[in-house]
């Protein structure tokens, strides 16, 4: 007695699906991992940005730091000034764009962009909101020359 087998035919279309659904999970895997590495924003302080600047590359990153006083070079469309982290480190930064109204010398800033060169190049500025910032972050901002200015105690 001879046992029944699966014709050629339909082995071979299932083995296609198979095929196809393995080729579609990895291709769709692909996009999500492109997609969340694309997404991921680092956040680093000016310290830090400093001591890793060759790690980080081009990629973007978020820049923390306290905007250094004498520093603010504005033109329309465009502004350049210096950083200060906690730890004394300063990043040379050239904004595209224009800066949002509460910019000013000695407030605490995060910049979005990346190293060009030895300036980060930046295209968003985020104005710490300091009274909400500092109840969040003392350790961060308890240091900066401006605390007294920016509404510090």
């Amino acid at each position: 007695m001879t046992a029944t087998r699966t014709p050629p035919q339909a082995a071979r279309g299932r083995r296609r699906l198979w095929v196809a659904g393995a080729v579609i999970a990895a291709a769709l895997g692909f996009l999500l991992l492109q997609g969340l590495g694309e997404a991921t924003v680092y956040f680093k302080t000016a310290d830090e940005a400093v001591a890793q600047k060759e790690d980080l590359g081009d990629r973007r990153f978020r820049l923390e730091g306290a905007v250094v006083p004498g520093t603010v070079e504005a033109v329309p469309g465009r502004v350049a000034f210096e950083v200060r982290g906690t730890g004394g480190s300063t990043v040379g930064v050239v904004h595209q764009g224009d800066p949002p109204e509460l910019f000013q010398p000695d407030i605490p800033v995060v910049l979005e962009g990346r190293w060009d060169g030895e300036r980060y190049a930046s295209d968003r500025i985020m104005v710490k909101h300091t009274s909400e910032y500092r109840a969040e972050n003392p350790d961060r901002v308890d240091d900066y020359v401006g605390k007294d200015r920016a509404g510090g105690q």
